[in-house]
């Protein structure tokens, strides 16, 4: 069916790329979707920052009858980095009275130049515990140094600066918690874009092939050109669908104050971008060869069934370096094909993933999918023009 008046390849795969990305572009269903899942991106991050924050929990702590301790206990919150919220009560009746009704967490009532009376519901939370002894040594200090005639301002100057240097030797990372959350979001976005355009392009080659368009279309294009065309078009789409989603998130993200890390958060989303390419291309052609294989869209599940078991392994190994980042069977894996097209991005995102070790990587995916391309496209070749039963993997593989 390939006729002498084929295209040149490169016209060829480029004409049936534009055809494949303006089809799907100009689905109702793709703008509908991309919207509903924009609006989604947006409305979860705001949803998140305004609801999931946990809100003001500063503890409340009331005073009763004694202005320089109500300052005093304010002070202390501060420079110990622990704020309270600290209320005047009326007397000491109404400060036990408040607790009781939950209005106060702590009422608070002098006991003499040094000391004070803490009206709690059952115990003074250590942190709340800290602030108050705080106050009230700053409080019984102050006191002091007044029968001496000095202030406290006096004795801060006449004492010198005292710090504590911490050398740690493994230090923590304070963008770990973000480092987290940007692993998940793009583990779980790369699941859904592969798997998700992969049925795309097995399902467009059934229906070409099921209605005998494709037989019109090998008169002038060859099989593989066919092929790649379709695997680029609709990566294309891909692509473009998760770039706008990731400068969507960031944006949002930066907007709403959960986003802090630029610079990490660029860096995981270039990361995504790069590795899904990777990732899809391993499996788009998979994806194309297994669609050749059937004639009808519902035996499509049949052929791409050992494709979907892959991709969940795949899943669940990533899932894995959530929860055990440093361990080395999944650092074996990584340069593994295809496991490195969900384990890059997020080692990546964690931070573990040196110069060489992502070069290396892709190098070997690079490598394995000119290999499996190859493959991938005798089996399309040799199966898309057969119609009727589905044709087995083993066969295909095998036919001369």
């Amino acid at each position: 069916m390939t006729g002498s008046a084929t295209l040149p390849a490169h016209r060829a795969v480029a004409l049936v790329a534009r055809r494949e990305f303006r089809v799907q572009v100009h689905k109702r269903s793709f703008w509908i979707s991309n919207a509903i899942m924009v609006l989604v991106i947006v409305g979860g991050m705001v949803a998140y920052a305004v609801f999931g924050s946990g809100g003001d929990d500063r503890p409340t702590v009331g005073v009763a009858g004694d202005a320089s301790l109500a300052a005093a206990v304010t002070t202390a919150g501060e420079r110990l980095g622990l704020p309270v919220e600290v209320r005047e009560v009326p007397s000491a009746a109404a400060g036990r009275d408040a607790v009781a009704a939950g209005d106060l967490d702590v009422a608070l009532t002098a006991d003499g130049p040094a000391g004070a009376v803490a009206v709690v519901d059952s115990e003074v939370p250590s942190a709340t515990r800290a602030v108050l002894d705080a106050a009230l040594a700053d409080r019984a200090t102050a006191a002091a140094l007044a029968t001496v005639g000095l202030t406290p301002a006096e004795l801060a100057a006449a004492t010198p600066p005292a710090g504590l240097t911490v050398d740690a030797l493994d230090p923590a990372d304070p963008e770990a918690g973000q480092r987290t959350a940007l692993s998940f979001v793009v583990l779980i976005v790369m699941f859904m874009q592969i798997v998700g355009f992969g049925l795309t392009v097995a399902m467009g080659v059934v229906e070409e092939k099921s209605s005998r368009v494709v037989e019109l279309l090998l008169s002038t294009i060859r099989p593989l050109h066919l092929l790649w065309g379709k695997v680029l078009g609709i990566g294309a789409v891909g692509l473009v669908q998760l770039l706008v989603y990731g400068v969507v998130g960031i944006g949002a993200g930066l907007a709403t104050g959960l986003l802090t890390i630029t610079g990490t958060a660029l860096g995981v989303f270039g990361a995504a971008l790069g590795w899904f390419v990777l990732g899809y291309a391993f499996f788009a052609v998979l994806y194309a060869a297994a669609g050749s294989l059937v004639s009808r869209q519902e035996d499509v599940n049949t052929t791409t069934g050992p494709l979907m078991m892959v991709l969940f392994a795949m899943y669940g190994v990533s899932f894995w370096f959530l929860g055990s980042p440093d361990s080395a069977v999944l650092g074996v894996l990584s340069w593994i094909p295809p496991f490195p097209a969900m384990l890059m991005p997020l080692m990546i995102a964690e931070g573990s993933a040196t110069a060489w070790h992502v070069a290396g990587s892709a190098l070997v995916m690079l490598v394995a999918l000119v290999l499996l391309a190859k493959a991938g496209a005798r089996v399309y070749e040799r199966s898309v023009l057969r119609i009727g039963a589905t044709v087995p993997w083993r066969e295909a593989l095998r036919s001369r």
